[in-house]
């Protein structure tokens, strides 16, 4: 069953607003309008898919390569709706805006497809189309092929190549098409796009008088200035011809004289955009000249300087209102404000009302919301003049003294009835005169400050906050560091550019950059739990003290575990890091045995404290040798730089000749432990004799360490033979005969190696025993 047309037009909304939302479905909605807003199908159809198609080819949000599809499959519609004999105004606007937005678009295409004969052919016949109809349509339509023209002067001139290496990103233009192209050979399109552009400039001198066809044709040209520098002089040389204050000559209508502005506002926004752009140029001074001349021309034609305002009066007259006074330097009298009753009862809205004006003094500020009121107040009292505000304070304090010396000698009110207000007895004092001077004399002077209100509000102190649990302080120690951290991570590395340090008498953590953080965060995990052990006798409990103890150790781990992992995301570019708070670590361990060492010797019994140093470098190092190459320098720096080496750590740096690419890296680190950490020395020498003796792949490295160090454990070396010569008699005696050589003996080098290396095992030397061959 067919839809009707309403039906139908509320479908093609529908599929609008699916379009607008989601850009990616246009080349599926595009394919299936098309069919239904073709020639055939009713007028109101067709206005809104010329429309739909207008405003689809000018989206900026569509893909340069969804629009080149869409744009080959509308081609033959958009040539179907322009060729009806019975055309529609509305319709043939909006094909011609769509074929404008769709010229380059196949222009482009062509260009890869040379062979695509008909897809061109019905380009060309819409190109000929439009500009066979622009001198005789309307003015809406005349407006739209010049849009068109600029479009096709636009494509068939030259532009600029920024890569020539990868034409799909520079601007579409003739220069991407090779000579010798079947379908658009540039010899004879140059020449088109010539003439079109003299087409287009001759509105200046055939129809000047023209301010719609002009604007437009300005607007355009602007354009072609912009991307098309090769017809720029050209452009700029024919609008410098045109006076847009020509028509003044004639009667000036209102009308005209609209018309005469927006021509000469266009044309001087063009010229000023191309002198602001280059404006050491070759047409700058031009260009200058004729703007100062045509803004002088309107001047004198509109008579636009002769009627501005006359200067402010040196002296103020009387009768002016309190604004005219405050321009023109009077003094401005005091605000009057909401009347107040001498007789009482006063609000406090009318003491503070300032102002005369009813409708503000009538406003419920109770109105509005609290978090709007206090916004307002905000931004009032940032912009307030401090003099206005002094003013309105004074006016409020002499309007509060007025009224309280008013109401000091007045009964309250409703004190009296009416019928007794009248009412005047006749008074005879029950005393005499001296009586009532004494009692006058007894009573406190006027001008003694008045006793304070029984209810006068007192100093108001926010209440203690309630205590924090265990829990409570870890989850809130745990956020603070999860912050710091990510301040770290915030702030810049710090540079490579070496800077001047200011001594062994700095200030730690002083710079507020990425440095200060590190000692903040690493002292706060190192000496946050330093306290805890003093002042035992203050503190008797034992389980307090665990409680504390453990709480405070808590956050330290965590603080601890946080920057390990801060270390090993980029543990190259923050050795230094790592390095720092191992000696810190080091130095808070050293200083927590000494304390301890003296409070055992002054019979304080107490845990040891536990010592972190060893486990976090062990597990430092766990953590960048999977990572380090042959060639790499980073262990050497760090095994140098830390304060102590641990048997424990040289392990795990012996641990690398199991890969024999990285033999030497072990050899070179230890060699330099060696050299320059005497007390280190010993264990290192250890280290490199293990080596020597346990592992092929290092004996020769080794070796040459050894020979330097401990030359005794190496074998001898073997002493060069002679060629044999017959036993020769000296003084009649033979030379004494040669002992058998033992089997035991370490000049074979090839027995001993065989012997130790008997079923994957060998000898050691210093212990006797048979122990595993390590690799």
């Amino acid at each position: 069953m067919a839809l009707s047309l309403p039906d139908q037009l509320s479908q093609l909304s529908a599929a609008r607003q699916i379009v607008l939302s989601d850009p990616k479905l246009y080349p599926q909605i595009v394919s299936g309008i098309l069919p239904i807003v073709g020639a055939t199908a009713h007028l109101e159809l067709q206005q809104w898919g010329a429309e739909f198609l207008a405003e689809t080819f000018a989206s900026p949000v569509i893909a340069p390569n969804l629009k080149e599809q869409m744009a080959i499959s509308a081609l033959q519609t958009l040539k179907e709706l322009l060729d009806m004999p019975k055309e529609d105004t509305s319709v043939v606007k909006g094909v011609v805006q769509a074929s404008a937005s769709v010229y380059g678009l196949v222009f482009k295409y062509i260009i890869a497809n040379p062979s695509d004969v008909p897809v061109w052919n019905n380009m060309a016949a819409i190109k000929s189309n439009i500009l066979r109809r622009w001198d005789s349509a309307t003015m809406g339509v005349k407006i739209c092929c010049i849009k068109f023209v600029q479009k096709v002067v636009q494509v068939q001139t030259p532009g600029v190549i920024a890569d020539p290496r990868r034409p799909e990103q520079n601007e579409i233009s003739i220069a991407l098409v090779p000579r010798d192209h079947p379908l658009i050979p540039p010899p004879s399109l140059e020449p088109e796009a010539s003439g079109l552009l003299d087409r287009l400039l001759s509105v200046f001198q055939d129809n000047p008088n023209d301010a719609v066809l002009v604007n437009a044709t300005l607007n355009c040209l602007g354009v072609l200035l912009r991307t098309r520098q090769s017809v720029a002089n050209k452009i700029i040389s024919a609008i410098l011809n045109f006076h847009p204050l020509k028509q003044a000559n004639s009667p000036i209508t209102p009308k005209v004289k609209v018309q005469i502005k927006s021509m000469e506002r266009t044309t001087r926004a063009v010229l000023l955009n191309v002198y602001r752009r280059n404006e050491n140029g070759p047409m700058a001074s031009r260009i200058k000249a004729y703007v100062d001349r045509m803004t002088q021309s309107r001047m004198e034609i509109f008579n636009e300087g002769g009627g501005r305002k006359r200067g402010l009066t040196s002296e103020p007259t009387d009768g002016l209102d309190n604004a005219k006074r405050r321009r023109l330097g009077a003094e401005v009298p005091d605000r009057q404000g909401a009347k107040l009753s001498p007789h009482g009862p006063n609000s406090l809205a009318q003491l503070y009302t300032l102002t005369d004006d009813s409708t503000l003094a009538s406003f419920d500020v109770q109105q509005l919301p609290q978090d709007l009121v206090v916004s307002i107040a905000q931004g009032l009292l940032v912009h307030i003049n401090q003099q206005e505000l002094d003013k309105a304070i004074n006016s409020v304090r002499s309007r509060l003294l007025t009224l309280s010396k008013t109401m000091s000698g007045v009964p309250p009110s409703g004190a009296l009835g009416d019928d007794e207000e009248d009412y005047e007895p006749d008074f005879e004092p029950s005393e005499d005169r001296e009586q009532i001077l004494n009692r006058a004399d007894a009573l406190p002077p006027e001008d003694s400050p008045r006793e304070q209100s029984e209810v006068a509000l007192g100093p108001f102190e926010l209440p203690q906050p309630p205590p924090l649990t265990v829990t409570e302080t870890e989850e809130i120690g745990k956020g603070t560091i999860a912050r710091v951290f990510g301040m770290m991570n915030v702030l810049k590395e710090p540079s490579a550019v070496k800077k001047q340090k200011p001594g062994l008498n700095r200030l730690a953590g002083s710079s507020y950059d990425q440095e200060a953080w590190i000692t903040i965060i690493t002292r706060l995990a190192t000496r946050a739990s330093a306290g805890l052990y003093d002042d035992t006798e203050h503190q008797k409990d034992s389980k307090a003290m665990l409680k504390a103890t453990n709480g405070a150790s808590t956050l330290s781990d965590a603080i601890r575990d946080n920057l390990f992992g801060f270390i090993l995301e980029d543990f190259r570019a923050r050795i230094d890091i790592a390095i720092f708070w191992l000696n810190e670590e080091w130095y808070n361990d050293k200083i927590q045995q000494q304390a301890y060492t003296s409070r055992k010797n002054g019979e304080d019994k107490g845990s040891s404290p536990k010592q972190y140093y060893e486990g976090y470098v062990l597990k430092v190092l766990d953590g960048i040798m999977p990572y380090l190459d042959a060639k790499d320098k980073l262990l050497i720096r760090f095994l140098s730089e830390i304060p102590v080496v641990s048997e424990q750590v040289l392990e795990r740096v012996k641990s690398l000749v199991r890969d024999p690419e990285r033999v030497d890296l072990c050899i070179r680190a230890i060699h330099y432990l060696i050299i320059t950490k005497p007390p280190a020395r010993e264990i290192c020498i250890d280290a490199v004799e293990d080596l020597w003796r346990n592992y092929d792949d290092a004996k020769a490295p080794t070796t040459k360490i050894l020979q330097k160090w401990r030359p005794h454990i190496l074998p001898p070396k073997p002493q060069p033979q002679s060629q044999a010569q017959p036993p020769t008699q000296t003084n009649g005696a033979l030379p004494p005969p040669a002992e058998p050589s033992d089997p035991r003996s370490p000049s074979r080098p090839e027995a001993s190696s065989a012997s130790a290396k008997a079923e994957g095992e060998i000898k050691s030397p210093t212990a006797g025993m048979p122990v595993a061959a390590a690799g």
